[in-house]
């Protein structure tokens, strides 16, 4: 069992994934200071109850993702923007409100694979998808999403394709609790081929290719 201090928010993290964040409150200065300074991990998790900031510390979603800080740009008076990078899975077992911000007592909580070779088959049958997705993505919103770049481990693949996936984050939340590696790819597979038939309707319908809606959850 582990103890990390957690970050509630309104997004959902993946292993493998960047998060951008500004640092403003007082309670997440702080913590991001002792973190930078022991070189600790944070946690990630979406807010299952509550505000981000500034109110009293929000109730999370059970199943969250470690975080390491990779980036930080100092601002005045102790604010600051951070980059950080998704890492593993945990499963929060007991919270403790003692602190400023809250702290979690957990444990991790890896992706299990039960089948490799059909893991490798469907990450395979999810690639065509997932680009199909991103190239639609970057013609509606006039961004260039370089599909051309997509990982060829099918875990890493499919928790890009969550991260890209236009749903809601309680959705994405769902994706990040999955069971084990092939359960998770097969619902990516699913989701993809479902989105992709919407998305290529909406750009049909669409007049003006700056007026799709495109967001990062």
């Amino acid at each position: 069992m582990l103890e990390l201090p957690l970050f509630p928010l309104n997004t959902v993290l993946f292993p493998g994934m960047p998060l951008n964040l500004h640092i403003f409150e007082e309670r997440y200065k702080h913590m991001m200071q002792e973190c930078i300074e022991s070189s600790q991990p944070f946690g990630v998790v979406l807010i299952k109850q509550g505000l981000e900031a500034l109110g009293p510390l929000a109730d999370p979603h059970e199943i969250g993702c470690t975080a390491r800080v990779i980036e930080v740009e100092p601002l005045s008076e102790g604010r600051m923007n951070i980059v950080a990078l998704g890492q593993e899975r945990f499963r929060i077992l007991m919270l403790d409100r003692d602190k400023e911000y809250l702290v979690g007592k957990v444990e991790l909580y890896p992706l299990g694979e039960k089948d490799k070779m059909n893991l490798i088959e469907t990450g395979n049958r999810l690639h065509p998808w997932v680009k199909r997705y991103m190239d639609i993505l970057s013609q509606a919103s006039e961004t260039d999403l370089k599909s051309e770049y997509l990982p060829n481990d099918p875990v890493a693949l499919a928790y890009l394709a969550a991260v890209l996936l236009q749903v809601p984050p309680r959705e994405k939340q769902s994706l990040l609790a999955a069971q084990d590696a092939n359960g998770f790819l097969d619902e990516m597979y699913d989701l993809y081929r479902r989105e992709v038939v919407l998305l290529d309707a909406i750009v049909a319908s669409e007049p003006q290719a700056g007026e799709f809606p495109f967001s990062k959850n």
